[in-house]
Formats: structure tokens, sequence, C-alpha cells
């Protein structure tokens, strides 16, 4: 039996739900429609990319038969048992192996020949503990030591980093790396420990750069955070009234009120999918240094990498920034769950750790004193690793040695791509895509050097302002819900898109992932939108 269309109260209450609970509902008339219709359903809410980095795979899965190698030349059990990787001569028995495989054979077996010259050269890495690294992490054979992040592996994601979120200028300073599984885990990892360690109470003022991921705006709401969220809207825009998704200096001055203890910001956003400016980033340096000189940021630049010259508030602010990255975008990782949580060496965490009053002192002192003599000396980024498994599990903390294995090989890859290659192949095929999406909607966007693609954000209400004047406007507010376009697009098409609205962006605006479906339904996206726009217009018109 056919699914029936929601009525406009059942819609009006399934818009309250979280974007991704919301989709569950749109799913399924999309489903409706491609049973009804033999026509495959289109999901553009997921944000799952539908691409891969294949060399740095290719070089894991060569690694894997080297280091499997490694251990069955301890044989001395049954044929099912073997060894574990041993450090003595293990780099010129990998030298050997690899040049025994031609230098045609792989782009794989290629980046592991210069991973290790890079590492021996530039890096100064002894090479016999850098290749037992990356032997027994493959493996996967040991708990992480340390359990933070491998030393090699933070060293190569470090400069990693350092490339990728430092912009023209770089980094000012060095960074302790926790490795951890996804921005996810970084996301609830952040809020905890800041909670356990008083730098952040139940109730206390935070601000939160809008339209953002989702969890940014829900996690803060429950109840053992309840924290006051102050919003900064992005709200600039264009001459002719498009929007630029960039926050103008009258939102940024709230951060003045030194009551706001800390800042969550996606940087390049989601779901606009630009990147903050520099001018943006300049203005908040000046409120940090002037005004609000404690303020907490935490930034999450999963996107960063898809834009050159991205540079991050872990660069301009470096001791007030919790930086975020997580590698699954970029790489087409998401299954792989791989991030880092980034903290500079010099940081106002450890100080305010050092200010908090005495009977919060103590009260942590207990919480950490199973691990050392010295609880009060342990650092905030190691109190994040602690915290991850209840401090009684700390010996066995850390994420996986393969998937830290994998992290190290992502990064490697990109800094050793002088030419940047991938990157110019990522940002081609999604500015071909959104291409693609806009002809069929026939719009066109202004122009932005700071648009990332990942997704689009497109507000219908201004669309149907500028298209057919604000009466045509009105008329859609007072007659539909701001989604009953994404459950008429569900029905009538198959396809899925999320709610701008509730990533606490314009009611009326909608979220299409451009990096999850194929190049050509792209334009079939863009069409069916318009089309189902325009059966508004004939509603208005009377016909």
């Amino acid at each position: 039996m056919p699914l029936p269309y929601p009525t406009r109260d059942q819609i009006a209450a399934l818009q309250t739900l979280s974007p991704f609970e919301l989709k569950a509902a749109l799913g399924a008339l999309a489903g409706e429609h491609e049973r009804r219709t033999a026509f495959q359903m289109l999901n553009a809410g997921r944000g799952n990319p539908n691409f891969v980095a294949t060399t740095p795979r290719e070089a894991f899965f060569a690694l894997g038969e080297f280091a499997l190698e490694e251990c069955r030349r301890t044989n001395e059990w049954d044929a099912e048992l073997a060894g574990i990787p041993t450090q003595d001569g293990i780099s010129e028995r990998f030298r050997a192996w690899l040049q025994a495989h031609p230098k045609t054979d792989g782009a794989g077996i290629s980046l592991l020949r210069r991973l290790l010259d890079h590492g021996v050269n530039e890096y100064g890495f002894n090479p016999d503990a850098f290749v037992w690294e990356l032997a027994d992490s493959i493996i996967g054979d040991h708990y992480p030591e340390p359990d933070r992040m491998l030393t090699h592996a933070e060293k190569i994601v470090h400069e990693y980093l350092v490339q990728e979120m430092g912009g023209p200028a770089g980094f000012d300073g060095t960074w302790d790396l926790f490795a951890v599984e996804g921005g996810t885990a970084a996301m609830c990892y952040i809020f905890d420990t800041l909670s356990k360690n008083r730098l952040l109470s139940k109730g206390d003022r935070i601000a939160i750069m809008v339209p953002v991921f989702t969890p940014y705006l829900e996690i803060p709401q429950l109840e053992e955070y309840d924290f006051d969220c102050v919003y900064l809207n992005a709200t600039s825009m264009t001459e002719d009234h498009h929007h630029t998704w960039q926050f103008p200096d009258e939102e940024l001055d709230k951060l003045r009120d030194p009551s706001i203890k800390a800042l969550f910001v996606v940087n390049p956003t989601n779901p606009p999918s630009v990147r903050l400016a520099d001018s943006t980033l300049a203005y908040v340096k000046s409120i940090v240094a002037h005004d609000n000189p404690g303020l907490i940021v935490i930034t999450d630049d999963v996107y960063g990498t898809f834009i050159n010259g991205f540079r991050s508030l872990m660069a301009e602010i470096p001791r007030n920034t919790i930086g975020v990255y997580s590698f699954s975008k970029y790489f087409g990782a998401t299954g792989w769950r791989l991030g880092v949580i980034a903290v500079g060496e010099d940081n106002i965490f450890d100080e305010a750790l050092a200010a908090l009053p005495e009977t919060d002192r103590q009260h942590l002192d207990r919480r950490y004193s199973t691990l050392t003599l010295h609880p009060e000396r342990i650092k905030f980024v190691d109190r994040l690793v602690a915290d991850s498994r209840s401090v009684a599990l700390n010996h066995t903390a850390g994420l996986s040695l393969p998937q830290q294995c994998q992290m190290l090989l992502f990064s490697a890859y990109c800094l050793l791509d002088t030419d940047n290659t991938y990157k110019a192949e990522a940002q081609r095929l999604l500015a071909g895509r959104l291409n693609a999406l806009l002809e069929g909607l026939r719009i066109e966007l202004p122009e932005d050097p700071l648009r990332v693609g990942y997704y689009i954000e497109l507000d219908l209400i201004l669309w149907a302002e500028a298209s057919y004047g604000p009466k045509f406007a009105e008329w859609m507010r007072e007659n539909y819900e701001p989604t009953d376009i994404l459950f008429r697009l569900a029905e009538q098409t198959g396809i899925v898109a999320l709610n701008g609205g509730g990533f606490a962006g314009p009611a009326w605006s909608i979220r299409i992932s451009i990096a999850n479906l194929a190049d050509e339904q792209y334009h079939q996206i863009g069409a069916s939108l318009r089309a189902v726009g325009d059966q508004y217009v004939d509603e208005w018109r009377g016909k």
C-alpha cells in the first residue's frame, strides 16, 4: 500500500527533528517512488563521498604483504602460527623487498619507496625504528605505544596538517596529536574532557557559528552539558542578494563578551561549504587578543583539504584552539574512522587547569591518581586520552595500529604529492558536479574563491523572491512548511536532500551533497528540483 503524503502538521512536526532523522521519512517516500517507478532513489543527503584515494590504499596492502613475510621469519610453531616483526635489520630487508618489485609495479610500491627515503632523509628517522613501526602497526599485534599516537605516525601527520591547515603563512609552534576514531569520536572526547576537567561547566555560555553540522547544535543541549548557546549567524550577502555564508563583524562581536567561554566552528562550513574569509580569522584573532583571551576555540576542519590556501584557526590562534581533522571525506575513508585532535604544546588549557580552584584540582588529582604520582602534571591532551577510556583503561587507550598506519600513508601521500595532483582531481570532480546541478536548476551562482562545493545550500525563499517577487514568497510561507519541497521531491522523483534549517541555516534552505552520487545524476537532481519548484509557481498562478 503506497505511503500517504504527510499532512502539513506532520511535516511541521518532522522538521523539528535532526535533519539526519528527517531523512528517514524522506527516504521512505523516495523508496516508495523507486518501487512504484523502478527509478533509482538518489540520496543527496549523505556526506559520504563515492570516491576513494587509491595509491595510499595500494601502499597499505603492499606493506601488509611485507609485514607478513617479516612475521613468517619466526616459524618455530605450527604453520598457522608466526612471530611478530623484529626490529634489527628490518629496514635493509624492506629495501631489498622494495627492490625486488620493479619500479613499474604499482603506485603503492612507489609511495613506500619515497616514504622510506623521506622519513630517513627529511626527518632523520632511525631506519629500523621507522620500518618496524610501519610493519608492526599494520600487523596490529601490540597495544598503541605511545597511547596518544605512534611516534613516526604523529610526525608525518603533523607535517601533513602544517601543510594543509596552515595556509601560506604556516604554523606558529608545534602540536600534540591524539589519533582518534574519526571526527565523531573527536567531538565526543573534547566535550567530555572539557567538562570533566572543569574547563566548561554545565550552563556555561558558548558560541556556535551557524549554519553548522547538527551535532554541534545538539550535543550542547544534552542534560549533562546544558550550555547556554549564543549563535553567530552567517548573514553576509552580495549586493544582488546572494548568500556568501560569511560572518559580518556585528555577529563576531558577540565573542567580545567574556562570559562566552568557548567557540565551536566548522571550517569550511557544513552545509554552506565555504571557508572562513581571512578577514574573519583576523577579526576573531583580534577579539581573542583584546577582549576574550581565555576563549576556548574548537575548530573542525575536515573539508579544509579540498580548497587551496586554507588556513585554520589552529594556525591563527594556536594557544586557544583545539583542532579536529578527519581523513574521512578527502580520502573517501568514512569506514576507516580516522581522525586526530590537535592541541598546541603551548596552550591555554594547561594554564587553565593549573589555575583551577583548589577543590577542583584536588578532585581532578583523585580522578587521575592511578596514572601517575603527580596527576596535576598530566597535560590536557593526555587527559583526553585517559578520559576516552574512562581513565581506568588508559593502559589500553589509543587508536588501533592498522588505522594509524593507514592515516600515516594518507598523510605521506599528500606530503609527497608536490604537484597537488590529487587535490586538483578532487576539486575538478566537485566543480563538475556542482556545475551540472546548477545547469539542471537553470540558475547561476556568483563566483566565490572561498567556495569548496562539497555541499551546496540553496535558499529557496530567496530564489522565490528573486524569480517571482515578494508576493509569491509570502504565499509560500502562508501555505507551506519550509520542508514541503523536500517531501514532494522525495515522493515525485525519489531524490532525498536535507533541510538547511536543521543546521541552523535559513528555514527555507536545503542542503545537497555534491560528493556522493554519480556525476551525471547531478543534472537530474537539479532539473527535478526545478520541476518541483515550478509546481508551486503554477499553484500560485492558479493553473
